[in-house]
């Protein structure tokens, strides 16, 4: 049976395994070549000004009082100062907790109060957002702002009137005493990376400095990353792909990294070109509105050499990588939890729909029946379950919430929630999630948070939200709320849309709307979903047709 024996630890001590020691590392070998490239902002940093930077950055978050040991918040678009204030928390030896973008109201108020940080790295435009929510977000003693002090000082002042203090984050940019920056310990949190809830609010999943280490080397090992490559990004930076699947590796390897603000299936084929990218990285339905551009003469004219598509695209890999000149498509199967232990060799065809074969260098894995935890047959379905070859490759569990992370952990092994089958030659193929999350556009949406949100309109008693098949082949989903009125009520569908789009991230608003009169139970009350999937969008009105064209 076949396995996956490609990986090889950039550097073989383990105990190097850390953001600051690669940054080093790199600065030093690499002092003059690029290493950010963000063309949107006219900025490229070299390796040596990169942890010039940085360094400033944790010096003066030190000077202002946090401590190695805190966690710092990050919460804006890409831009090159996301990096840096990334870097720089690192080599403070602050972890950081990314947060998105869309997220406010009970969502944001969960994540800041799971990981109680003390510092919040943002631009201007979230500030209000934690004025909205300031008795949930005590913890955050300061607040930075990202952009020129005119765009700041308006935040800055909101802030200050709800009692945080808060200045610009170019103030850090220009700290001059560099005060000595604490030694990183491959064993120390560097991260608290959220994953949405299934059955519950999301979790944030504490990764160590060694994890994301090893996690961005597995993606440059995947892609066969080297020095001489050019890896450009997308995908937004509160999200492990473009962090540590592009950036990172970028960093391990000394690649170019070319940041932009974000996906643009018109912009793709120009970026690709103009930035010399020779590798790039995929998530969701990118694909797919990348195939459904007009074909333009000079898709192909470039020097893309690998991308990373999950899902891949394998209805048409053949023709996809002909139009867009693209030598390899590769794939994987992974966890922010448990890094990635199921790759696809590079070269290597698969057979379609596969999604790797372990790592079993790395990794140990099998698939289980979910309820009894005994291994299935090769050939059927089970739930995913993983446990780590090697100390610190997964994750130390979830942040603040012991519970989830025993149960997560039960038997030995990381329980992934996901189904998988195995043909007879080792290569795996993803089936379904057995969890009840909801993947649209790239984003894992919890149905209990959006259940819960929407329950919180006055005409809502009973609420259901599951996913229904999405269109197109990203085979993603769309998400549809099944409520009942509360008694005496009616559920005007047009009012509980506006009241979803103050609540929840834009992202997270169900397309489909149901009303019902009642939910299906069983006996003892529990809801049962099922019912609700096999009915399908049947009877529910779609958001999409009550909206005009443009």
């Amino acid at each position: 049976m076949q396995t996956y024996r490609d990986h090889r630890a950039t550097d073989a001590d383990q105990s190097e395994w850390t953001l600051p020691r690669v940054l080093r590392t790199r600065a030093s070998r690499l002092p003059d070549k690029v290493y950010l490239d963000a063309p949107t902002w006219g900025v490229r940093l070299t390796y040596a000004q990169t942890l010039d930077a940085a360094e400033r950055i944790g010096a003066g978050l030190l000077q202002r009082g946090h401590q190695p040991g805190d966690r710092l918040l990050i919460m804006m678009p890409n831009c090159p100062d996301y990096l840096l204030a990334w870097f720089g928390s690192s080599l403070a030896g602050i972890a950081e907790v990314p947060i998105n973008t869309a997220y406010r109201g009970s969502f944001l108020e969960h994540q800041v109060r799971t990981a109680s940080p003390t510092a919040a790295v943002i631009t201007p435009e979230f500030a209000e957002r934690f004025v909205e929510s300031a008795a949930e977000c005590g913890a955050i003693r300061r607040f930075y702002l990202v952009g020129s002090l005119d765009e700041v000082a308006g935040a800055i002042a909101v802030l200050e009137q709800a009692g945080f203090a808060a200045e610009p984050f170019e103030a850090l940019r220009a700290t001059e005493d560099l005060v000595e920056l604490p030694t990183a310990d491959y064993r120390e949190l560097a991260g608290i990376f959220f994953t949405s809830g299934t059955t519950g609010l999301s979790k944030g999943v504490a990764m160590s400095h060694s994890q994301l280490y090893f996690f961005a080397d597995q993606g440059a090992s995947l892609v066969r990353l080297t020095e001489d490559d050019v890896y450009l990004s997308v995908g937004p930076l509160f999200h492990g792909n473009a962090q540590f699947l592009a950036a990172y590796p970028a960093l391990i390897k000394g690649s170019r990294f070319v940041l932009h603000e974000k996906f643009s299936a018109t912009r793709w084929t120009s970026w690709i070109r103009d930035s010399g990218a020779t590798v790039t990285n995929l998530v969701g339905v990118m694909s797919d509105f990348l195939w459904k551009q007009p074909v333009g003469a000079n898709d192909g004219d470039n020097v893309l050499r690998c991308v990373w598509a999950v899902p891949n695209p394998s209805r048409i890999a053949d023709e996809f990588k002909a139009r867009f000149g693209i030598a390899e498509l590769v794939e994987n199967f992974g966890l922010t939890e448990v890094s990635m232990p199921i790759l696809t060799p590079y070269g290597v065809p698969r057979p379609p729909g596969a999604a790797g074969l372990e790592v079993s260098d790395w990794f140990e894995v099998r698939l289980v029946d979910p309820f009894t935890d005994v291994e299935v047959p090769v050939g059927e379905v089970g739930e995913l379950v993983v446990r780590p070859k090697v100390p610190w490759t997964i994750c130390s569990g979830y942040y603040n919430m012991p519970e989830k992370s025993f149960e997560a952990l039960r038997n030995g092994w990381f329980h992934t929630g996901d189904g998988l089958r195995k043909d007879e030659d080792g290569w795996y193929y993803f089936v379904d999630r057995l969890k009840d999350a909801i993947r649209r556009r790239g984003e894992n949406i919890s149905s209990y948070e959006v259940e819960q949100a929407i329950l919180g309109h006055p005409d809502v008693a009973e609420c259901a939200v599951i996913a229904v098949p999405a269109d197109g082949m990203g085979a993603e989903d769309e998400v549809m709320a099944v409520v009942v009125a509360a008694e005496g009520a009616a559920v005007v569908v047009e009012d509980l849309w506006s009241f979803c789009d103050q609540r929840i991230p834009a992202f997270a608003v169900p397309r489909f709307l149901k009303v019902v009169d009642r939910l299906p139970v069983t006996p003892s009350g529990k809801l049962q979903k099922a019912p609700l999937r096999e009915a399908g969008r049947d009877g529910s009105v779609d958001r999409t047709a009550l909206q005009p064209t443009t």
